[in-house]
């Protein structure tokens, strides 16, 4: 009985494909480059950035990608975790009051900012200083 629940189980296709199975009985892993990434894409008022210089304490200075140079800050809720430094791509939430400030939202990684030039999204950032 056992196996013929199991057997009806496979059939049905109720928890789906999750693994490819070559001929000779080998398991084929995904490999890094066939596995899509999500990635935290800028939404309104949000702006893609690189950091230029750090300025000490939690302010650093980031070029967006509109072209200006902004004096931005790590909010407190992520001082202790988000460790960044000069050429890091960050997510940054430009001031209402004051254009030229913001805050640092996110930090991008290596497989993200892959995704993010394939997009297009950092053509406009300069790749070297």
């Amino acid at each position: 009985m056992n196996k013929e629940v199991q057997k009806n189980s496979k059939d049905t296709g109720e928890y789906g494909e999750f693994e490819e199975v070559l001929e000779d009985g080998m398991i084929k892993a995904p490999l890094e480059g066939e596995v899509p990434i999500r990635v935290k894409m800028p939404r309104k008022g949000e702006l893609i950035g690189m950091i230029v210089q750090r300025f000490g304490g939690n302010r650093m200075e980031v070029l967006g990608t509109d072209g200006k140079k902004r004096n931005c800050r790590v909010p407190g809720r992520f001082k202790r975790s988000m460790w960044l430094r000069p050429r890091d791509i960050v997510l940054i939430v430009p001031w209402q009051d004051d254009n030229e400030k913001g805050d640092i939202v996110f930090h991008y990684h290596s497989s993200a900012i892959n995704q993010l030039r394939k997009k297009g999204l950092l053509n406009t950032l300069k790749s070297d200083f």
